[in-house]
């Protein structure tokens, strides 16, 4: 399966320089479905982390990787449920509802929404086990919605975020 024009960066191939604004790049958020073992707390055993380590070592040298971390379960976490009128409302987990429970994520910058798949075939996971991956909206998705104003509001919050957390 792939998209006409567009590049597929296969596996073991390196990007050859950073991405700039200009390119053709998408980011994608790829979401680790919990399940009861991730909300009973269960920490993966040392082969587990090793082919996880391996994968994501990968995922890096071929320059597509930004952010991957896993999460820890509901019970350490809070619900923030927004009532109108600027009330919300806060409740510790663990929460009730278990369906659709996030365990873990990467960010990726990929050509394509076939080299997000093709890489995440890869993924150490086993039978049973699945992930959602989902395009990262990105300015130019919003049209005319997003006067220039908004625009350079926005640009100017992700310049300042990359100089807090640079170096």
């Amino acid at each position: 399966m792939s998209i006409a024009g567009r590049a597929v960066r296969r596996v073991g191939e390196r990007r050859e320089t950073p991405a700039t604004d200009e390119e053709d790049d998408m980011r994608v958020m790829v979401i680790v479905k919990g399940d009861e073992r991730t909300e009973a707390g269960v920490m993966p055993t040392a082969e587990e982390l090793d082919a996880m380590g391996r994968f994501n070592t990968e995922l890096v040298n071929a320059g597509i990787m930004l952010a991957g971390e896993g999460l820890k379960p509901t019970r350490d976490g809070v619900r923030i449920a927004y009532e109108g009128g600027g009330r919300a409302s806060a409740t510790d987990g663990p929460f009730a509802e278990t369906k659709e429970l996030i365990a873990g994520f990467w960010i990726l910058e990929v050509t394509s929404m076939d080299e997000a798949v093709e890489w995440m075939r890869r993924a150490p996971f086993g039978p049973g086990e699945s992930i959602d991956i989902r395009p990262v909206f990105e300015l130019e998705d919003f049209g005319e919605e997003l006067t220039p104003e908004t625009r350079a509001a926005e640009e100017g919050r992700r310049r300042r975020i990359e100089e807090q957390h640079a170096g």
